[in-house]
């Protein structure tokens, strides 16, 4: 059996073509996901903008987004056949290939901002404190962190999504859990969304907005 890192990278290099297309538009239709992307980005600039890393970032689509709103955005996604449709639909913007547990190519607090947008649900819930580490380390002082993920206590697998077989596991999270990692972590929250599920969706979706503390 393979690790779920090396089934997740394998299943969207698979997808990314197909998965880029059919979640193309998505964004246009959820005023909800907007509101927090724009939140988080007026809070970004805030602070007095940089660079802002959107991990996990799939084909790029909320990369391009971020960057729309007026943020010095890049990808970075474990997939590289995801990282070759992002850099084909967005040549203009700066992907690259790597983990979110082990971000060697960003410094110590190197980034005004960083982006989760539903990139750890395929990570049991006992593991996002490696995750959350990681982005304590990589965010300044004062720098502003957005989770986007699925609510629920339990994980399903997926063996066939977006035409194509795959080997997923998808994991829900209690809200308040995630809160409770990001705080043992170090982040401060700033908001908290929760929204009921909208077709073809099954479950609520969640939006945490944190903030790494100023220095001292």
């Amino acid at each position: 059996m393979t690790s779920h890192p090396d089934a997740t990278r394998t299943s969207y290099d698979a997808v990314a073509a197909d998965y880029a297309e059919l979640l193309r538009d998505q964004l246009e239709n959820k005023p909800l996901d907007r509101a927090m992307l724009a939140a988080f980005a007026e809070h970004v600039r805030a602070g007095g903008g940089g660079p802002v890393a959107d991990l996990g970032c799939g084909p790029g689509r909320v990369t391009a987004h971020l960057e729309a709103l007026g943020l010095d955005a890049f990808g970075i996604d474990l997939s590289p056949g995801m990282v070759a449709v992002a850099r084909r639909d967005h040549p203009h913007l700066r992907f690259e290939v790597g983990s979110m547990t082990a971000l060697d190519s960003i410094k110590d607090d190197a980034l005004a901002g960083a982006l989760a947008w539903y990139s750890t649900v395929h990570t049991p819930v006992d593991e996002l404190p490696l995750f959350f580490a990681e982005f304590e380390r990589i965010l300044i002082p004062g720098g502003h962190l957005l989770l986007a993920f699925k609510v629920g206590d339990e994980h399903v697998h997926l063996a066939h999504a977006y035409g194509h077989d795959l080997d997923l596991e998808v994991h829900r999270f209690p809200p308040e859990r995630v809160a409770e990692l990001l705080r043992a972590a170090g982040f401060v929250e700033v908001a908290r969304l929760v929204r009921e599920a909208e077709a073809p969706e099954k479950t609520a979706q969640a939006f945490i907005l944190a903030r790494k503390p100023e220095a001292g």
